[in-house]
Protein backbone atom coordinates (compact mmCIF):
# COMPACT_ATOMS: atom_id res chain seq x y z
CA UNK A 1 0.00 0.00 0.00
CA UNK A 2 1.14 3.52 -0.78
CA UNK A 3 1.17 6.18 1.97
CA UNK A 4 -1.92 7.70 0.37
CA UNK A 5 -3.80 4.40 0.47
CA UNK A 6 -2.80 3.84 4.10
CA UNK A 7 -4.05 7.32 4.99
CA UNK A 8 -7.32 6.79 3.10
CA UNK A 9 -7.85 3.38 4.72
CA UNK A 10 -7.30 4.65 8.27
CA UNK A 11 -9.51 7.70 7.75
CA UNK A 12 -12.23 5.63 6.06
CA UNK A 13 -12.12 3.06 8.84
CA UNK A 14 -12.20 5.79 11.48
CA UNK A 15 -15.32 7.34 9.95
CA UNK A 16 -16.98 3.93 9.66
CA UNK A 17 -16.16 3.15 13.30
CA UNK A 18 -17.66 6.44 14.47
CA UNK A 19 -20.86 6.06 12.45
CA UNK A 20 -21.21 2.36 13.28
CA UNK A 21 -21.02 3.06 17.01
CA UNK A 22 -23.77 5.68 16.83
CA UNK A 23 -26.01 4.54 13.99
CA UNK A 24 -24.85 1.08 12.90
CA UNK A 25 -24.45 0.00 9.27
CA UNK A 26 -20.73 0.75 9.11
CA UNK A 27 -20.31 -1.83 6.33
CA UNK A 28 -22.03 0.54 3.92
CA UNK A 29 -19.22 3.03 4.47
CA UNK A 30 -16.35 0.55 4.33
CA UNK A 31 -17.69 -1.24 1.24
CA UNK A 32 -18.27 2.04 -0.57
CA UNK A 33 -14.83 3.24 0.48
CA UNK A 34 -13.10 0.06 -0.68
CA UNK A 35 -14.79 -0.01 -4.07
CA UNK A 36 -15.25 3.63 -4.98
CA UNK A 37 -12.16 5.27 -3.46
CA UNK A 38 -9.51 2.57 -3.28
CA UNK A 39 -10.83 1.00 -6.48
CA UNK A 40 -10.88 -2.58 -5.23
CA UNK A 41 -13.11 -5.00 -7.22
CA UNK A 42 -16.39 -5.38 -5.37
CA UNK A 43 -16.04 -9.13 -4.77
CA UNK A 44 -12.56 -8.63 -3.27
CA UNK A 45 -13.90 -5.72 -1.21
CA UNK A 46 -16.68 -7.97 0.08
CA UNK A 47 -14.14 -10.38 1.52
CA UNK A 48 -11.74 -7.70 2.76
CA UNK A 49 -14.57 -5.91 4.55
CA UNK A 50 -14.98 -8.90 6.88
CA UNK A 51 -11.63 -8.32 8.61
CA UNK A 52 -12.80 -5.24 10.51
CA UNK A 53 -16.20 -6.78 11.26
CA UNK A 54 -14.61 -9.80 12.95
CA UNK A 55 -12.16 -7.71 14.99
CA UNK A 56 -14.83 -5.25 16.13
CA UNK A 57 -17.30 -7.99 16.99
CA UNK A 58 -14.92 -10.19 18.96
CA UNK A 59 -13.52 -7.22 20.87
CA UNK A 60 -16.98 -6.17 22.06
CA UNK A 61 -18.21 -9.58 23.24
CA UNK A 62 -16.41 -9.58 26.64
CA UNK A 63 -18.30 -6.48 27.76
CA UNK A 64 -21.65 -8.11 26.98
CA UNK A 65 -20.57 -11.28 28.77
CA UNK A 66 -19.59 -9.36 31.91
CA UNK A 67 -22.92 -7.53 31.83
CA UNK A 68 -24.73 -10.90 31.52
CA UNK A 69 -26.52 -9.77 28.38
CA UNK A 70 -26.12 -12.95 26.36
CA UNK A 71 -29.50 -14.77 26.28
CA UNK A 72 -28.12 -17.83 24.51
CA UNK A 73 -30.35 -20.43 26.16
CA UNK A 74 -33.40 -19.24 24.23
CA UNK A 75 -31.74 -18.49 20.93
CA UNK A 76 -28.70 -20.70 20.24
CA UNK A 77 -30.66 -22.94 17.84
CA UNK A 78 -31.62 -19.95 15.72
CA UNK A 79 -28.04 -18.70 15.71
CA UNK A 80 -26.89 -22.06 14.34
CA UNK A 81 -29.40 -21.73 11.49
CA UNK A 82 -28.01 -18.25 10.84
CA UNK A 83 -24.45 -19.55 10.62
CA UNK A 84 -25.55 -22.34 8.25
CA UNK A 85 -27.24 -19.80 5.99
CA UNK A 86 -24.13 -17.59 6.07
CA UNK A 87 -21.86 -20.38 4.87
CA UNK A 88 -24.11 -20.95 1.86
CA UNK A 89 -24.35 -17.21 1.23
CA UNK A 90 -20.56 -16.89 1.32
CA UNK A 91 -20.10 -19.53 -1.36
CA UNK A 92 -22.85 -17.90 -3.40
CA UNK A 93 -20.91 -14.61 -3.28
CA UNK A 94 -17.68 -16.37 -4.26
CA UNK A 95 -19.08 -18.18 -7.29
CA UNK A 96 -21.18 -15.28 -8.57
CA UNK A 97 -19.33 -13.42 -11.30
CA UNK A 98 -17.79 -10.08 -10.38
CA UNK A 99 -20.08 -8.20 -12.79
CA UNK A 100 -23.20 -9.93 -11.46
CA UNK A 101 -22.14 -9.31 -7.88
CA UNK A 102 -21.58 -5.62 -8.68
CA UNK A 103 -25.10 -5.35 -10.10
CA UNK A 104 -26.64 -7.05 -7.08
CA UNK A 105 -24.56 -4.90 -4.73
CA UNK A 106 -25.68 -1.56 -6.12
CA UNK A 107 -29.37 -2.47 -6.17
CA UNK A 108 -29.15 -3.85 -2.63
CA UNK A 109 -27.59 -0.58 -1.51
CA UNK A 110 -30.35 1.37 -3.26
CA UNK A 111 -33.02 -0.73 -1.53
CA UNK A 112 -31.30 -0.30 1.83
CA UNK A 113 -31.04 3.46 1.30
CA UNK A 114 -34.76 3.76 0.52
CA UNK A 115 -35.61 1.58 3.53
CA UNK A 116 -33.51 3.69 5.87
CA UNK A 117 -34.92 6.98 4.57
CA UNK A 118 -38.50 5.76 4.99
CA UNK A 119 -37.79 4.22 8.36
CA UNK A 120 -35.63 6.97 9.85
CA UNK A 121 -33.99 6.13 13.18
CA UNK A 122 -37.04 5.46 15.35
CA UNK A 123 -36.61 2.83 18.09
CA UNK A 124 -37.75 -0.57 16.91
CA UNK A 125 -39.27 -1.58 20.20
CA UNK A 126 -41.82 1.22 19.92
CA UNK A 127 -42.82 0.43 16.37
CA UNK A 128 -45.73 -2.02 16.26
CA UNK A 129 -47.29 -4.77 18.32
CA UNK A 130 -46.50 -8.24 17.02
CA UNK A 131 -47.45 -11.79 17.94
CA UNK A 132 -44.97 -14.64 18.55
CA UNK A 133 -44.12 -16.79 15.54
CA UNK A 134 -43.78 -20.55 15.20
CA UNK A 135 -40.26 -21.85 16.01
CA UNK A 136 -39.68 -23.07 12.44
CA UNK A 137 -40.36 -19.57 11.14
CA UNK A 138 -37.67 -18.15 13.44
CA UNK A 139 -35.24 -20.77 12.13
CA UNK A 140 -36.11 -19.95 8.51
CA UNK A 141 -35.77 -16.20 9.11
CA UNK A 142 -32.38 -16.61 10.77
CA UNK A 143 -31.24 -18.85 7.93
CA UNK A 144 -32.22 -16.11 5.44
CA UNK A 145 -30.51 -13.43 7.53
CA UNK A 146 -27.41 -15.58 7.67
CA UNK A 147 -27.47 -16.14 3.91
CA UNK A 148 -27.69 -12.39 3.32
CA UNK A 149 -24.92 -11.69 5.83
CA UNK A 150 -22.63 -14.29 4.32
CA UNK A 151 -23.37 -12.92 0.88
CA UNK A 152 -22.73 -9.22 1.53
CA UNK A 153 -23.33 -8.22 5.22
CA UNK A 154 -24.32 -4.63 4.32
CA UNK A 155 -27.32 -3.54 6.42
CA UNK A 156 -27.52 -6.91 8.16
CA UNK A 157 -27.46 -5.39 11.66
CA UNK A 158 -30.50 -3.23 10.99
CA UNK A 159 -32.67 -6.11 9.82
CA UNK A 160 -31.51 -8.52 12.51
CA UNK A 161 -32.01 -6.03 15.36
CA UNK A 162 -35.45 -5.10 14.05
CA UNK A 163 -36.57 -8.73 13.91
CA UNK A 164 -35.26 -9.67 17.35
CA UNK A 165 -36.81 -6.62 19.02
CA UNK A 166 -40.14 -6.78 17.19
CA UNK A 167 -40.80 -10.52 17.11
CA UNK A 168 -38.52 -12.05 19.75
CA UNK A 169 -39.13 -9.22 22.27
CA UNK A 170 -35.49 -8.76 23.26
CA UNK A 171 -34.44 -5.39 24.57
CA UNK A 172 -31.84 -3.42 22.65
CA UNK A 173 -28.88 -4.67 24.71
CA UNK A 174 -29.86 -8.34 24.45
CA UNK A 175 -30.63 -8.02 20.73
CA UNK A 176 -27.34 -6.25 20.11
CA UNK A 177 -25.41 -8.93 21.99
CA UNK A 178 -27.04 -11.73 19.99
CA UNK A 179 -26.45 -9.82 16.77
CA UNK A 180 -22.75 -9.51 17.57
CA UNK A 181 -22.46 -13.21 18.48
CA UNK A 182 -24.12 -14.33 15.26
CA UNK A 183 -22.39 -11.82 12.98
CA UNK A 184 -18.96 -12.40 14.53
CA UNK A 185 -19.37 -16.18 14.34
CA UNK A 186 -20.43 -16.46 10.74
CA UNK A 187 -18.15 -13.62 9.58
CA UNK A 188 -15.13 -15.41 11.02
CA UNK A 189 -16.10 -18.52 9.05
CA UNK A 190 -16.81 -16.41 5.95
CA UNK A 191 -13.45 -14.66 6.30
CA UNK A 192 -11.64 -18.01 6.35
CA UNK A 193 -13.53 -19.12 3.23
CA UNK A 194 -12.89 -15.83 1.42
CA UNK A 195 -9.20 -16.07 2.32
CA UNK A 196 -9.00 -19.60 0.96
CA UNK A 197 -10.37 -18.34 -2.38
CA UNK A 198 -7.97 -15.37 -2.46
CA UNK A 199 -10.67 -12.76 -1.89
CA UNK A 200 -9.18 -10.92 1.12
CA UNK A 201 -6.62 -8.12 1.01
CA UNK A 202 -5.31 -8.45 4.55
CA UNK A 203 -3.12 -5.36 4.43
CA UNK A 204 -6.00 -3.06 3.54
CA UNK A 205 -8.45 -4.93 5.77
CA UNK A 206 -6.25 -4.69 8.87
CA UNK A 207 -5.43 -1.03 8.15
CA UNK A 208 -9.13 -0.16 7.94
CA UNK A 209 -9.75 -2.18 11.10
CA UNK A 210 -7.24 0.00 12.98
CA UNK A 211 -9.20 3.08 11.94
CA UNK A 212 -12.50 1.41 12.84
CA UNK A 213 -11.26 0.50 16.30
CA UNK A 214 -10.00 4.00 16.95
CA UNK A 215 -13.21 5.60 15.66
CA UNK A 216 -15.41 3.29 17.69
CA UNK A 217 -13.39 3.83 20.87
CA UNK A 218 -13.36 7.62 20.57
CA UNK A 219 -17.06 7.77 19.74
CA UNK A 220 -18.00 5.55 22.69
CA UNK A 221 -16.04 7.79 25.06
CA UNK A 222 -16.81 11.25 23.71
CA UNK A 223 -20.11 11.11 21.78
CA UNK A 224 -22.15 12.10 24.84
CA UNK A 225 -20.33 15.45 24.79
CA UNK A 226 -21.52 16.24 21.24
CA UNK A 227 -25.12 17.56 20.98
CA UNK A 228 -27.34 15.36 18.77
CA UNK A 229 -24.39 13.12 17.87
CA UNK A 230 -26.61 10.22 16.81
CA UNK A 231 -28.71 12.38 14.49
CA UNK A 232 -25.59 13.79 12.85
CA UNK A 233 -24.25 10.26 12.40
CA UNK A 234 -27.42 9.22 10.57
CA UNK A 235 -27.26 12.31 8.35
CA UNK A 236 -23.67 11.57 7.48
CA UNK A 237 -24.53 7.93 6.76
CA UNK A 238 -27.32 9.02 4.40
CA UNK A 239 -24.91 11.40 2.67
CA UNK A 240 -22.27 8.70 2.19
CA UNK A 241 -24.86 6.26 0.84
CA UNK A 242 -26.25 8.87 -1.57
CA UNK A 243 -22.79 9.74 -2.92
CA UNK A 244 -21.88 6.05 -3.26
CA UNK A 245 -25.13 5.31 -5.10
CA UNK A 246 -24.53 8.17 -7.52
CA UNK A 247 -21.10 6.72 -8.21
CA UNK A 248 -22.39 3.15 -8.53
CA UNK A 249 -25.03 4.16 -11.08
CA UNK A 250 -22.56 6.24 -13.10
CA UNK A 251 -24.00 9.64 -12.17
CA UNK A 252 -20.90 10.90 -10.38
CA UNK A 253 -17.17 10.59 -11.08
CA UNK A 254 -14.79 11.64 -8.34
CA UNK A 255 -11.89 9.28 -9.05
CA UNK A 256 -9.67 12.18 -9.99
CA UNK A 257 -9.96 13.54 -6.43
CA UNK A 258 -8.15 10.45 -5.13
CA UNK A 259 -5.47 9.95 -7.74
CA UNK A 260 -2.03 9.20 -6.36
Amino acid sequence: MSPFEISYAIVGGFIAGCVNTLAGNGSVITLGFLTEILGIPVNLANGTNRVGIVIQGLSSLPSFYKAKRLPLESSWRFLIWGVAGAIIGTFFAIYLSAQSFYSVYKFLMLALFVFMILRGHKPWNNAIETNPLAPWIYSLVFFCFGFYGGFIQMGMGIFLLAFMMLYMKYNILEANALKIIMVSGYTLIALIIFHFYGMVNWTIGLTIAIGQGLGGWMTAHYANKIPNAESWAYRFLYFIMAVTLLKLFGLLNFNTLFMH
